[in-house]
């Protein structure tokens, strides 16, 4: 028997196109399906399968994802997703550009901490989550009722339409500005989110293999996005957060440095912090 196709796909079609054709999409039995014939299975995890041909693998896998989903959980990280929330509002957008509602598109979602917070911030708003990690969106597709979730590959070409979506969402992602910029409606708000300065430093004083803020990602982030979008605001978010050591282990695992890190490791640390820096700098960008 088909999947059932989940009711938060459905405000989001309008927004979607075919990614082999480019056509309109529409829901069939457990797929959404255009009229050209290809067809895009629903998980049954309630996620839909865009991404054809070669398989991106650099997504979160099943324990990088689960480390994410449990950390998030604890809110540790709630300043972040508020700002990013209230950066979001730059949008300006009730119903959203055209007759439908106001439509937020979170590239790179992981788990969809940040796309939930959005949406419970702009009642009526639809969500539309997209990441390579299958792993990740089992927890995205559920993370809010009007969420909707895809895989996808931020450095291919979005199956989305041109200046339909009101919001775009880049948090600690990686960033396809020609993309933003083509999708965004006129008016409409890019929010990118980033690790500056002493982000975590303490679990990168204490964990070999950790991977370190790069001093020029300001500047290569300027050089990317300036051709395409100007800076309306910027919130800094600094603060210090409590950890259990489970969280600690949690928020290593989650980040790329688990690809150097194992639990194991951290079974063999002395000791891990009890408490963490987090800085991040969020800005809001309209399109050009």
């Amino acid at each position: 028997m088909p999947v059932a196709v989940p009711p938060a796909l459905d405000p989001i079609l309008p927004l979607l196109r075919c990614p082999s054709c480019g056509a309109e999409l529409a829901t069939a039995p457990g797929a959404l399906r255009c009229p050209n014939r290809h067809s895009f299975d629903v998980a049954r995890h309630g996620y839909v399968s865009l991404l054809t041909g070669t398989r991106a693998t650099s997504g979160d896998d099943g324990p990088m994802a689960r480390a994410r989903r449990d950390f998030l959980a604890a809110d540790r990280y709630a300043a972040i997703r508020d700002t990013v929330a209230d950066l979001a509002g730059e949008s300006g957008a009730g119903p959203g550009g055209g007759a439908g509602p106001a439509t937020v598109v979170d590239v790179g979602c992981g788990t969809g901490y940040y796309l939930a917070g959005v949406l419970d911030a702009m009642p009526g708003a639809v969500g539309l989550g997209l990441d390579t990690s299958a792993h990740a969106l089992r927890t995205a597709a559920k993370a809010h009722e009007r969420a909707a979730a895809a895989t996808w590959d931020v450095f291919r070409p979005f199956p989305i339409a041109s200046e339909q979506v009101d919001v775009v969402l880049d948090v600690f992602a990686p960033r396809n500005p020609a993309e933003f910029h083509r999708v965004l409606r006129p008016g409409g708000t890019l929010v990118v989110v980033r690790p500056f300065g002493g982000h975590l430093v303490e679990l990168r004083r204490q964990v070999a293999g950790m991977v370190t803020v790069d001093p020029d990602k300001e500047e290569r982030l300027h050089q990317a996005l300036d051709p395409f979008f100007e800076e309306t605001r910027t919130e800094r978010v600094e603060y210090t957060a409590p950890l259990t050591r489970q969280e600690a282990v949690d928020l290593v695992l989650m980040t790329p440095s688990a690809r150097h890190v194992t639990e194991a490791d951290l079974d063999d640390e002395d000791t891990l912090p009890a408490e963490v820096t987090v800085a991040v700098l969020a800005t809001a960008y309209r399109r050009r």
